[in-house]
């Protein structure tokens, strides 16, 4: 059994996109920095994720533990369908195919890889541009730290509402069986 975390991809172009394009659209001072980000930013901050994640599990610390038989957490990425129709539809997975990563597909998209995705290696490519991508968030007022909170405050409430309302379905069909008269 291994552990992963978690890094919801698409969400954070859905949520930064209507921003960088207004800046965009209204010829704001740093607008060709809000042009070259528009749509990457989730992969420029997978691919970061990624470069921590590398340097964390290759250091004499780690090779140490894994000596004594410890196991990598997996990076994995989640929410890979293209909300944005505008983008290709294998925009989260193709980029983010790399080591020790799992991919969350739903079948649509899984089927769409395969009828014209292109397998190949790609996650540490382009690693350090990623970096300084995600670093001129900042010369347009994007607060990426922000932006993150934001997001896991949101998808932590999806969790806990989904969670609440399994367990009253739950509670429900107890009573439901509770009600039933047994039979031998």
């Amino acid at each position: 059994m291994a552990s992963v975390a978690s890094f919801f991809l698409s969400r954070i172009d859905v949520l930064l996109d209507p921003q960088l394009e207004k800046m965009i659209q209204d010829k704001h001072p740093q607008a060709k920095i809000a042009s070259g980000l528009h749509g990457k930013v989730a992969i420029h901050s997978a691919k970061a994720a990624y470069a921590i994640y590398h340097e964390l599990f290759s250091s004499r610390r780690w090779v140490s533990l894994a000596r004594q038989g410890a196991t990598p957490q997996r990076l994995l990425w989640a929410s890979t369908s293209t909300k944005n129709p505008a983008y290709s539809d294998v925009k989260y997975v193709e980029p983010l195919i790399g080591q020790d990563t799992i991919n969350t597909m739903p079948l649509e998209l899984l089927n769409a890889y395969r009828d014209h995705g292109k397998p190949a290696s790609r996650l540490v490519e382009g690693l350090e541009g990623a970096q300084k991508s995600l670093e001129s968030l900042k010369e347009i007022g994007i607060d990426l730290d922000k932006v993150t909170q934001q997001l896991e405050d949101e998808g932590v409430g999806k969790f806990n509402q989904a969670y609440d309302q399994l367990l009253v379905v739950l509670e429900q069909k107890r009573e439901l069986a509770l009600k039933k008269p047994q039979t031998c």
